[in-house]
C-alpha cells in the first residue's frame, strides 16, 4: 500500500504542506518513495518540563518539532531515521500517563499520548514501519542507544553524590552517558563519544571512569592486533591524538506543577487507513 501511494498527488501535497509549516528553518522532506502516513500531537518529556510536540510519521523517518501555530507553523525540526529507532513501553507516573520511550543512537526521549488507544496506535504504526524498513534494508534492529535525560524536576539533589542540593546558584547538569542529573563537582570531566558528538561531552565521574576502562580495553585489543605489524616493520609506531572542548548546560527554569500540557485535541491521524 505504501509503495502504491509513494508517487500519488495527494501524498505529494501532504508532504509539501508539512514542509511549508516548518518553513525555511526545516529540511526538505520530499524524496522519491517517501510516504506521509500520519501525524499527531504528543507530549515530550523535556529537560525542564513536558511540552507538546507535533510528530509526523513517514515510512522511513519520524519528524517532530515545536508548535508555533498548529496546522500552520512549526519550528525546531528534528528528523529521526526509523532504522535507528527502538521503542519501549513505560509505566504511568503521577504526572504522565500512556508513556513510551523512543530510543536512538544519538538521542532517546520519552513521549506520552492523550489516551491508551492513541499510544497503541502510535506504537503499532511505528513498529510496522520499522520492521518493513529493516527488512527492506537487510538490517538488524539497533542495539546501542543514547541514555534519556532525567528531567530537572525529578530530583532536588545530585543523583551521584546525593549530598549537593540544587538551587538558583547551584546548577543542574546532565551526564551524557547515563542521563543523570548531577552537580558540577560530580561532572567535571569531558569524554569524546563520537556516536553522540564530534566534541567531548560532559559526563559524571562514575561514567568517566567506566569510559576510561572501556577505552583502555579497546586500546589493549588494538595493540595486540598491531603487534604482528610492529614486529614486521622496523620503526613502526601507531599514531595517537587527543582533543578537548568545553560545553555547558542551559539554566534550568522553575515551572508550575499544575501546568496543562495537552493543549490540543488533535490525536493520531492516519491518512491512509
Amino acid at each position: 500500500m505504501v509503495d502504491h501511494l509513494a508517487n500519488t498527488e495527494i501524498n505529494t501535497q501532504r508532504i509539501a504542506a508539512v514542509e511549508n509549516c516548518f518553513g525555511a528553518s526545516g529540511q526538505p522532506l520530499a524524496v522519491p518513495g517517501r510516504v506521509l502516513l500520519g501525524e499527531g500531537i504528543l507530549t515530550k518529556e523535556c529537560r525542564k518540563k513536558p511540552k507538546p510536540r507535533i510528530f509526523f510519521l513517514f515510512n522511513d523517518i519520524l519528524v517532530y518539532g515545536s508548535i508555533v501555530i498548529n496546522k500552520r507553523k512549526y519550528n525546531s525540526q528534528h528528523i529521526i531515521p526509523l532504522e535507528d529507532v527502538t521503542l519501549e513501553t513505560l509505566p504511568d507516573t503521577l504526572q504522565m500517563k500512556n508513556r513510551w520511550m523512543i530510543k536512538t543512537s544519538k538521542k532517546s526521549f520519552v513521549v506520552s499520548a492523550a489516551s491508551l488507544t492513541e499510544r497503541k496506535e502510535w506504537i503499532s504504526h511505528l513498529e510496522e514501519c520499522i520492521r518493513h524498513l529493516l527488512t527492506k534494508m537487510g538490517r538488524q534492529p539497533a542495539t546501542e542507544h543514547a541514555a534519556p535525560w532525567i528531567p530537572d524536576k525529578a530530583t532536588d539533589i545530585c543523583m551521584r553524590c546525593t549530598q549537593t542540593k540544587f538551587s538558583t546558584l547551584t546548577r543542574r547538569h546532565h551526564c551524557r552517558k547515563c542521563g543523570f542529573v548531577v552537580c558540577a563537582e560530580c561532572s567535571r570531566q569531558r569524554f569524546l563519544m563520537p556516536r553522540l558528538s564530534p566534541k567531548p561531552l560532559r559526563v559524571c565521574n562514575l561514567c568517566y571512569l567506566q569510559l576510561l576502562t572501556e577505552k583502555k580495553k579497546e586500546a589493549e585489543v588494538e595493540h595486540r592486533q598491531l603487534e604482528p605489524i610492529c614486529s614486521a616493520v622496523p620503526g613502526y609506531e601507531p599514531s595517537s591524538g587527543d582533543d578537548s572542548d568545553k560545553s555547558d548546560d542551559d539554566r534550568a527554569d522553575q515551572w508550575p506543577a499544575d501546568t496543562e500540557f495537552y493543549i490540543s485535541a488533535v490525536s493520531w491521524s492516519s491518512f491512509h487507513s
